[in-house]
């Protein structure tokens, strides 16, 4: 997979470290910055991110903070986005399989790099279930996204 990659200052200090397991896993790693540990705004690199995961030049996104939250509110401001924080490897998972899960968030101030690689490892290698119920709720997700892409035009 592609999976585009995005930090602020507070996530900063996971980057590298889930960059090394995307690679360690196989996927192609698209790196959206920041470049270094220096403060910068959070929606500078969720919309890129999020907007690449959108328009299919990647696959899914990993965005990092100090909590996860700002990239995450930031993220699904995308139509097509499925973003959420993600702080433990069941919810990284199973909001893929029955959520439909694209971009997954993290805060830096929040977990430190070994959890951070098994969340990762669990977001990458979990796939949609496809089970009805599940794709029924998401339908009810996307009819919403589409109102509201209604009303801005």
């Amino acid at each position: 997979m592609r999976i585009a990659v995005g930090c602020d200052h507070g996530g900063w200090p996971l980057k590298a470290v889930v960059i090394q397991v995307l690679q360690e896993e196989g996927h192609e790693v698209l790196d959206f910055g920041t470049h270094g540990p220096e403060r910068v705004d959070y929606p500078d690199y969720a919309i890129p991110v999020a907007q690449a995961v959108a328009d299919g030049r990647a696959d899914r996104g990993i965005l990092m903070c100090g909590s996860g939250v700002g990239m995450s509110i930031a993220a699904n401001k995308v139509p097509g986005v499925y973003a959420s924080v993600c702080h433990d490897t069941y919810s990284a998972h199973q909001g893929v399989e029955h959520d439909g899960m694209n971009v997954l968030c993290m805060g830096g101030r929040i977990i430190g790099p070994e959890l951070a690689k098994e969340i990762v490892r669990a977001f990458v290698r979990a796939t949609f279930s496809g089970k009805d119920r599940y794709r029924q709720r998401i339908a009810k997700v996307k009819a919403q996204e589409a109102r509201c892409q209604s009303r801005e035009a």
